[in-house]
């Protein structure tokens, strides 16, 4: 019999866990002495092994526990989360590749090319796994989900490339001090919005306007371009402002 921080080390888990699996029925032990210590028999950690596992191919505890007490058909639900799986690994291994690509391009100081730097983003999964933090603050803050949304993939690399090179270009301005009413950083802003028209999206200066504001107030984003560079999301909010009373 083996106690539970014995457990616990022997499957590199941890106690509070044990003691999680055990309130909720999933692993009960064998024995529970007078003093009130779990003891588990081999059967327990087989049962444990097993449970780690499904856990690891991203199981629900209810889902694992059902697997185990033989509510739901074991074999077809494996099958299943192995396609899962598989498809992971391709989409992982697309994405180890892209980022090969990036390291050996900062090591020989190159740039690494629009198309290399998306070819991982080859399929609606990967996009939606990508937008996944985003898709959830928006959620939770404003009760607008963009998972229910289908996802045109040859667009969203087309529209992320564009939104690269857009924020690069006017984070270089910042960085070398042009003003935010300069008239190349007009001229790229009214490039910027034309690709937008052209694709269906908010394009005028009002929405381009209304779009950094959000930017500003949302922690999310703002967070998110602060760390692209300090300052950079008020100097896109007031070269938005500038553009629109310029367009005026």
């Amino acid at each position: 019999m083996y106690t539970v921080h014995e457990v616990a080390k022997l499957a590199h888990t941890t106690v509070k866990t044990l003691h999680h699996y055990h309130k909720i029925g999933l692993l009960i032990p064998e024995q529970t002495t007078e003093a009130g210590y779990r003891l588990y028999s081999k059967k327990d950690l087989e049962r444990l092994q097993q449970i780690l596992f499904y856990k690891e191919m991203d199981f629900s505890l209810k889902e694992i526990k059902q697997l185990l007490d033989g509510e739901i058909d074991r074999e077809n639900t494996l099958i299943q989360q192995r396609k899962l799986l598989e498809q992971k690994i391709n989409r992982f291994k697309g994405l180890i590749n892209t980022i090969n690509s990036s390291i050996k391009s900062a090591k020989e100081g190159s740039d690494l090319d629009m198309e290399t730097m998306f070819k991982g983003f080859e399929t609606e999964e990967e996009w939606k796994e990508a937008l996944k933090d985003q898709n959830e603050h928006l959620k939770k803050e404003y009760d607008f989900s963009l998972s229910n949304q289908t996802i045109d993939v040859e667009s969203m690399n087309d529209s992320a490339m564009e939104a690269l090179s857009f924020n690069e270009d006017m984070i270089r301005f910042l960085q070398e001090g042009f003003s935010a009413n300069d008239p190349k950083v007009f001229e790229r802003v009214k490039k910027h919005l034309s690709i937008l028209e052209k694709k269906g999206q908010p394009s005028t200066p009002q929405d381009f306007l209304n779009q950094t504001e959000f930017f500003i107030v949302d922690d999310f984003h703002r967070n998110m371009f602060e760390q692209w560079q300090v300052g950079y999301t008020y100097f896109l909010n007031k070269v938005a402002a500038n553009y629109l009373a310029n367009m005026k």
